[in-house]
């Protein structure tokens, strides 16, 4: 198994000494949709072989959604080219454009808007050239809804079964979402964002195991792992989820792009940080059972804050 160590540029997702669900968006700056890591070639390789082996699983669109899909198209191929211009490169020249990954050495020449020109949607072209997973949510009168989306990497959700869901519907299952209003609060937060003023905010899980791609349709090959986990393997084996999750307004059609950065860490490299060890096991020791049970940890939250406590005491 890979352990992935690097603390470094790890996106640490908390603040204070305990955890509840609210919006922590901050506006981002630089207002990039994308990051390339030392992990983008491994990455983007995983993401095309899950989407040659999965089709259905990792992309679905509704017809509606074409132009909202070249509207995300220019906004990550535009923003590759002009924060990562040694790595990518994009040329205009009307309608003819020629998009070129120089890490994979692809090049690619289209017509922008005529979708034949491409081997596969707008949405789904560009999303096998980067790391994060992309999501189109659909303005319809004050509401949005999840209609186009490339999703590899999930933590225990299925973009098949959720495809043209409302936000209020995708978020229902969340403890505490329903009960205080905080789902109505985010959409109309959402709802505001601004073209040019995009937002950034994070989202964490545990996970046994380092796997990415972690859908609703496979939980019966990883879910196990979660009853793998002892005092002997918990560092090695559990692992922080993190992801950066950054909205965007799409102008013409009014529509939000989120693109979703998934970063892994191993609880030993994690604890490696003793005021992260410390400040994680006081969070994991006062969270509420509703939520480490929706996030699927109770099985060895226990195992974890051991392993924290001791971490820190060494």
């Amino acid at each position: 198994m890979e352990v992935y160590n690097n603390r470094e540029n790890f996106p640490y997702p908390f603040k204070g000494k305990s955890f509840r669900y609210t919006n922590n968006s901050i506006l981002l700056d630089p207002p990039s949709s994308i990051d390339c890591t030392d992990h983008y070639e491994r990455e983007v390789q995983i993401k095309r072989k899950l989407l040659e082996e999965h089709p259905e699983r990792c992309y679905q669109s509704l017809p509606t959604t074409m132009e909202a899909q070249w509207e995300a198209f220019a906004l990550v191929a535009d923003n590759l080219a002009t924060y990562f211009p040694e790595k990518f490169s994009l040329l205009k020249k009307g309608k003819e454009w020629c998009f070129s990954n120089k890490v994979l050495n692809e090049q690619h020449s289209f017509i922008f808007g005529d979708a034949s020109s491409l081997p596969v949607e707008p949405l789904d072209f560009i999303g096998r050239h980067v790391q994060e997973d992309l999501i189109l949510m659909i303005q319809k009168d004050r509401e949005l809804f999840l209609d186009a989306g490339q999703l590899c990497f999930p933590a225990n959700w299925s973009l098949a079964f959720n495809l043209g869901m409302s936000f209020k519907e995708l978020h229902h299952p969340i403890p505490g979402f329903k009960d205080n209003d905080l789902v109505d609060r985010i959409q109309a937060f959402i709802l505001k964002i601004e073209d040019g003023a995009p937002w950034v905010r994070t989202n964490w899980q545990m996970m046994a195991g380092n796997r990415l791609d972690t859908p609703l349709e496979t939980f019966h090959d990883w879910g196990q792992a979660r009853r793998q986990v002892t005092k002997d393997n918990v560092g090695e084996l559990v692992h922080l989820r993190v992801e950066v999750q950054k909205l965007f307004r799409l102008p013409r059609t009014h529509s939000i792009l989120f693109s979703i950065h998934t970063h892994l860490l191993s609880l030993e490299a994690f604890s490696g940080n003793v005021e992260w060890a410390k400040q994680f096991s006081s969070i994991l020791a006062e969270l509420p059972s509703y939520i480490y049970e929706y996030k699927g940890i109770a099985l060895y939250r226990e195992a974890v804050i051991d392993y924290l406590n001791e971490r820190v005491r060494e």
